[in-house]
C-alpha cells in the first residue's frame, strides 16, 4: 500500500483563513493526502497566515523558528518535515520567507491553493516552491470546503474574495486581490448541503461581504447601478448589474427556516434599505449587524479613505435602528492612526458612547507596507499614546456594552447551544440572535414551552433562556425549554418574558 503523506494545519487570523484552510484541505484530500492533528507525525506543516497587523506576522515568524528547530531534528531521522506558508503573509513577504534563514519550503498565496499538490511535490524533491499570483477570477466556487464545525452546530460559507475599497490602512487588497463574487448557484448548493447535514447556523463570509455582486450569467448583467447607504461614497466607479447581497440573503434564508443566517465582515456603505428590510422581515436572518466605524473623527475617516463622515455613519445607525428596532450592533476601531490628535480620539470615544455597541474589536494602528498610508502618510502617533488611547477605547466600549446588555435582563432569549462552558462543566454556553454569549446551568428542560416532559440539552439545540444578569462580555441565565426558530414568534422572544 502506498504511503500517505500526512499534513498538519495551523490557522491564524480571521474566519476567512479558517475557510481557506478548509478549501486547501479539500484540494489535498482529493489528491490522497491524509490530515493529522499530531504535529510530531506530520510530513507537511502548513500555516494559514494573516498580515492584517504587525503582531499577527510576528507570531508567525516566532512559530517558524520553533518549527525549523523541529525540522532540523527530523533531518536526522527517516521522516523529514516540510513547512509551508499559505495565505496573506505568503503573498506579502515572499522574498523574506524564502530567503530568511531558508525557513520555508512552500509558499501559496490566497489564490493559489489549487496549485498546492504541485508545490508540495516540488518541495518533496528538494526545491523551494512558490505561487503567490493573485487572480481576478478565482473564487473556489467548485470546491466544497471540508467543514470542521464541532457537532455540526455552525459553518462558514465564503461568498466573495478580495476587496476594492482601498482603505488607506488596509493590506487586504494587496494580499487577497480585487473583489470577485462566487456564483449564487454554488453558494446555495453549499448552504443546502450544510442544511442537509443538520447545521443550525451559517455565516456568509467576505472581505466586504455585503458588496456581493454575481455577474456570472448573462441575465444577471443589467444596467442598474449598485445602491449605497445614503451619504456614503467609494474610491471606485459605481458598479452596474449583477445579483446583489439582498438577492443572495433572500435566497439563502429560504433554504432552511430553522437555520440562522449571519454575515461578516460588511462595510457600512453597502446597507441600502432593501438589505435592512430583509433582515428585519426574515425570522432566521440574525438581527445583528457588524458596522465597522474605525474612528469617530471626520479628519481621521478622511485620512483612512473610508468614504463617509461621522454624521453619515450616525444617520445609518439611526436608519438601522428604525428599520430593525431590536438590532444588536458591533464594530471595529483603530486607535492612533496617522495624524490622530487627542481631539480626534475624544470624538471616537463619544461615538462609542452615542451608538452603544455590545461587541467590539479594537486595535492600535500598525503601519503595513504597500498600503496608501505607507506611501502617503506618516505614522506619527507614539506607541505609548496608541496604547493609552486603545485602553481608553476598550474601557468606554465595555462600559457601554454592559449598559446595552443590561437592557435584556429579564427577557427570554432564543439561544443556539454551542456546548459546555469553558469555565465550568456544570454550565452550558450558547449565542443569542444578537450574537451575545449566554452561560446557563446544564440541566434537563421541557421539550417545548408549556409541556412537562423534559430532555437534556445538547450542542446544536435551540433553547429558550431567561436572562438573569449581564456583563460587558456575556449574559447569564437559566434555560426554560427546548425550542426552534420556526416556533419562536420574535427574535427577542418577548412572548416568553
Amino acid at each position: 500500500m502506498a504511503y500517505l503523506i500526512s499534513v498538519y494545519f495551523e490557522t491564524y487570523g480571521c474566519q476567512m483563513n479558517v475557510n481557506d484552510t478548509e478549501i486547501a484541505w479539500s484540494i489535498l484530500q482529493k489528491k490522497g493526502y491524509q490530515r493529522t492533528v499530531d504535529l510530531k507525525q506530520a510530513d507537511v506543516v502548513l500555516l494559514v497566515t494573516c498580515s492584517i497587523r504587525e503582531k499577527a506576522e510576528q507570531t508567525i515568524w516566532n512559530r517558524l523558528q520553533q518549527l525549523t528547530a523541529m525540522k532540523k531534528k527530523r533531518l536526522k531521522t527517516n521522516s523529514p518535515m516540510k513547512i509551508g506558508i499559505l495565505g496573506c503573509m505568503a503573498e506579502r513577504l515572499k522574498t523574506e520567507l524564502l530567503e530568511r534563514e531558508k525557513l520555508v519550503d512552500v509558499l501559496a498565496g490566497p489564490d493559489a491553493y489549487r496549485d498546492l499538490p504541485r508545490l508540495l511535490a516540488a518541495a518533496a524533491g528538494g526545491q523551494q516552491a512558490s505561487n503567490v499570483l493573485l487572480s481576478l477570477e478565482e473564487t473556489y466556487a467548485d470546491i466544497m470546503p471540508v467543514q470542521h464545525a464541532s457537532q455540526g452546530r455552525s459553518a462558514f460559507v465564503s461568498i466573495m474574495r478580495g476587496c476594492d475599497n482601498m482603505c488607506s490602512y488596509c493590506i487586504v487588497p494587496f494580499t487577497r486581490g480585487r473583489e470577485r463574487s462566487r456564483p449564487i448557484s454554488s453558494i446555495l448548493e453549499e448552504v443546502q448541503m450544510l442544511s442537509d447535514q443538520g447545521v443550525k447556523e451559517v455565516t456568509l463570509l467576505g472581505q466586504n461581504v455585503n458588496s456581493y455582486r454575481d455577474t456570472s450569467e448573462v441575465q444577471f448583467c443589467g444596467s442598474e447601478r449598485t445602491k449605497l447607504s445614503r451619504g456614503f461614497s467609494t474610491v471606485y466607479r459605481a458598479k452596474q448589474g449583477g445579483l446583489r447581497f439582498s438577492d443572495l440573503l433572500d435566497l439563502v434564508s429560504r433554504i432552511d427556516p430553522d437555520m440562522r443566517i449571519r454575515f461578516t465582515s460588511p462595510h457600512p456603505k453597502d446597507f441600502p434599505d432593501e438589505v435592512l428590510q430583509l433582515i428585519a422581515e426574515r425570522q432566521n436572518v440574525c438581527k445583528q449587524i457588524h458596522l465597522p466605524a474605525q474612528s469617530g473623527s471626520n479628519q481621521v475617516l478622511k485620512a483612512m479613505r473610508r468614504g463617509y463622515t461621522r454624521e453619515a455613519y450616525l444617520d445609518l445607525v439611526d436608519n438601522i435602528k428604525q428599520i430593525i428596532p431590536d438590532v444588536s450592533l458591533s464594530s471595529d476601531f483603530i486607535s492612533g492612526f496617522c495624524g490622530e490628535t487627542d481631539d480626534d480620539h475624544q470624538q471616537t470615544l463619544s461615538l462609542i458612547r452615542e451608538v452603544g455597541f455590545n461587541v467590539g474589536f479594537l486595535f492600535a494602528y500598525s503601519m503595513r507596507k504597500k498600503t496608501h498610508a505607507f506611501h502617503r502618510l506618516q505614522d506619527d502617533v507614539a506607541p505609548q499614546v496608541k496604547q493609552r488611547r486603545l485602553q481608553e477605547c476598550i474601557s468606554v466600549f465595555r462600559e457601554e456594552a454592559e449598559r446595552v446588555n443590561a437592557a435584556v435582563v429579564g427577557s427570554t432569549q432564543l439561544v443556539l447551544v454551542e456546548g459546555e462552558s469553558k469555565r465550568s462543566a456544570e454550565d452550558l454556553c450558547g449565542r443569542t440572535d444578537g450574537n451575545m454569549k449566554v452561560i446557563f446551568p446544564k440541566e434537563d428542560v421541557a421539550i417545548q414551552a408549556s409541556v412537562s416532559n423534559t430532555a437534556p440539552i445538547h450542542g446544536g439545540d435551540y433553547v429558550l433562556v431567561k436572562i438573569l444578569s449581564a456583563g460587558s462580555q456575556s449574559l447569564r441565565g437559566r434555560a426554560l425549554s427546548h425550542s426552534s426558530l420556526k416556533s419562536t414568534t420574535t427574535p427577542s422572544c418577548d412572548g416568553y418574558k
